[in-house]
């Protein structure tokens, strides 16, 4: 049989491959609930929602949803105008930032602006079109951009906020709601501030929709969350569960409690139920933690600045705070703070009451029974720690959480076996330095029973071997400069950590508030990856909370503009390799395509070798949890030829494995 009748056949059998994402991609996930704006451009018309964008066809009633992970060069939109001489509709974010996005979906990026530094404040108001001109209404005045050129032709410096333009017979008008209404004759020099004189007064006026249009979009669904609000992410059971957050002490503004639920492949989202206050007479109010019970995965509890709320299905099961339940407060039924809980592996729901007089850890069990498990120890001043979060059970099953606020920083371990608690103030490394921990916003478990602890001056690692130590020491992971000092930095020393996550290969994802992304290497020392809103499809660099989908790698990355998220190449492992669950995408791989291969559904750190159909072997290597990544090349880095390649695979001992293949068409 010649090579391309095999192929033939190998193509046949392969060609209902499994549908996973492709590893390196990224995805978001903008919410387009609130209706801002509407722009006609002949049969299509642009809508600007909740700060994103989509757009609607007329002619064949289409949706097409713009976003930074497949096109657009930002996000959080602030104004859009469309160009009709340019044919170009013009997006300007909310950080001046500015777009050109063309009737084909090409789009320029133009940072003329963005970058500029100018004299007054650079906010854009309104937008302005005339001719292949559309003008940016900003606080010093009025930029004139050629939307055709892409090019900024000109700047108004007028020294005062300008909230609308507009051209009227030989004049422009500049509307300012501070400084009133002024003009300048168009063929005066524009540039000069003498030439624009008081015409009168303005008073500012909301730019409405037009009600046909308003209409129109609002019976289009193009999908995607209600809000662009991701405080806390978990992931169970094929399902992304996000809370709203918005608690402070300092700036509590009574954020609406919420929980959102996202299914398969992020097209089905809802909104767990709307109508709290009306069944339960309780308020909802700031939602900051969620647990999902691993007896009943339909069973979700939420802790908000207003209490406990549990949920089946999505709908409203139980709702309690001070007023009907054993919690308690210092302030107020609505300041019942529950700031973290957790279930623990038989059922029963833990709960962190903060800010109360004399209550501060509950335990639910699954009949329905309220245990309190006072301590002492997590009373300061009167009153329960302020925001005790994170809560966790290791493997022990001891009971981990923080206090993250800033007034006492301290990570906490309560034993319910033997009813102790260890509180840990002092944090000291393995060089004896005592370390000035502000900020400790959560901790988390590895898969080699290390915590890792996120703070104000990096990620702090404390040892399974100190786990059990009344006054553990912390390692600050050295890092080797490699330059032939002898030298050494700490892993991330001085970025304030926000959150971490574990993959399936023991590998640390960190988020920053303020730099972005971090991929940590299993050794700790090595950074394989650093994503930031400036190189990658990253929303923003505050990264506020994430969760991994352990059988894809895909990790959820939610952050102060939005959810996204992006395919690792590492998924949980397999605690068995078998024939039916080990495959290979893309699969056939096709001419065109020249990105990754995954092998998936392999035991952590199993043996990968890649041979041809004669047995020569082309690669080799060991996976990343439970997956494997192939470049297509061989070991001298050639593409391999066409043909079809069997993958072998070996459990670490080399006691188990088994094989599947790959068919590969150049």
């Amino acid at each position: 049989m010649n090579t391309t009748r095999q192929l033939i056949i190998a193509l046949l059998l392969l060609t209902a491959s499994h549908g996973m994402a492709q590893t390196g991609t990224w995805r978001a996930y903008p919410a387009y609930h609130d209706l801002q704006q509407v722009e006609q451009a002949g049969k299509l018309l642009y809508v600007r929602a909740s700060g994103a964008l989509y757009s609607y066809n007329r002619g064949d009633q289409s949706l097409q949803t713009f976003d930074k992970a497949r096109s657009l060069s930002d996000c959080d939109i602030a104004h859009i105008s469309y160009n009709t001489a340019a044919r170009r509709l013009v997006i300007v974010y909310t950080n001046q930032n500015i777009d050109l996005l063309d009737d084909r979906g090409d789009v320029s990026n133009l940072t003329a602006y963005h970058t500029a530094t100018v004299t007054g404040e650079k906010t854009v108001y309104s937008l302005y079109t005339r001719g292949e001109h559309t003008y940016l209404c900003t606080g010093f005045g009025i930029v004139k951009l050629n939307a055709r050129k892409a090019e900024v032709s000109e700047t108004y410096n007028l020294g005062f906020r300008v909230d609308h333009c507009y051209i009227e017979g030989s004049r422009f008008y500049a509307a300012s709601s501070t400084n009133g209404l002024y003009s300048a004759p168009l063929a005066a020099n524009l540039l000069d501030k003498a030439n624009w004189q008081r015409a009168g007064d303005y008073a500012p006026r909301p730019q409405d929709i037009d009600p046909q249009l308003l209409a129109e979009v609002r019976q289009l669904r193009p999908g995607g969350p209600r809000y662009n609000k991701f405080h806390q992410l978990t992931w169970a059971n094929g399902r992304l569960y996000a809370t709203g957050g918005g608690f402070s002490y300092l700036t509590d503004d009574g954020t609406p409690g919420m929980v959102q639920q996202m299914e398969g492949d992020g097209e089905a989202w809802s909104l767990f139920d709307e109508h709290v206050k009306e069944k339960s007479g309780l308020n909802f109010v700031a939602s900051e933690a969620l647990a999902v019970d691993p007896t009943d995965t339909a069973h979700v509890a939420v802790g908000a600045r207003s209490g406990l709320f549990t949920f089946n299905h999505g709908v409203l099961k139980d709702a309690f705070n001070s007023s009907n339940s054993e919690l308690s407060t210092g302030v107020n039924p609505d300041y019942t703070i529950i700031s973290g809980l957790t279930f623990d592996p038989q059922g029963s729901l833990w709960l962190l009451n903060s800010y109360s007089p004399d209550r501060n850890l509950f335990e639910i069990k699954p009949t329905g029974e309220w245990v309190s498990h006072f301590q002492q120890g997590l009373m300061d001043g009167g009153q329960s720690l302020l925001f005790m979060r994170s809560a966790f059970f290791d493997r022990q099953g001891r009971l981990w959480f923080v206090n993250s606020h800033w007034g006492l920083p301290a990570l906490l371990c309560y034993e319910p076996a033997i009813d102790k608690l260890r509180m840990i103030r002092n944090f000291v490394n393995q060089d004896g330095t005592t370390l000035v921990v502000t900020h400790l916003r959560s901790a988390v478990e590895d898969r080699e029973g290390n915590l890792w602890l996120a703070t104000n001056i990096g990620p702090l690692m404390l040892d399974a071997t100190e786990t059990e130590k009344e006054n553990p020491v912390f390692t600050q992971v050295k890092v080797p400069r490699d330059d032939g000092s002898d030298r050494a930095d700490y892993l991330l020393g001085g970025v304030d950590i926000n959150c971490i996550a574990i993959d399936g290969a023991n590998r640390k994802w960190m988020g920053a508030n303020g730099s972005g992304l971090y991929l940590i290497s299993a050794d700790n020392i090595r950074e394989v990856k650093h994503f930031t809103r400036a190189n990658s499809p990253l929303l923003s660099d505050n990264v506020e909370s994430m969760a991994i989908d352990g059988r894809t790698g895909r990790l959820f990355i939610g952050t102060d503009k939005g959810l996204c998220s992006y395919v690792a190449d590492a998924t949980e492992p397999a605690g068995e390799m078998r024939q039916d669950s080990v495959y290979a995408y893309p699969n056939p791989v096709r001419p065109d395509y020249s990105g990754p291969i995954t092998i998936t559904g392999l035991s952590f750190d199993a043996d990968v070798k890649i041979a041809t159909a004669d047995g020569t072997l082309v690669h080799q290597g060991r996976s990343l949890g439970g997956s494997y990544t192939w470049d297509g090349r061989d070991r001298q880095g050639r593409r391999v030829a066409s043909g079809v390649y069997t993958v072998f695979t070996a459990t670490a001992d080399g006691k188990k494995g088994t094989v599947c293949k790959i068919a590969i068409v150049r």
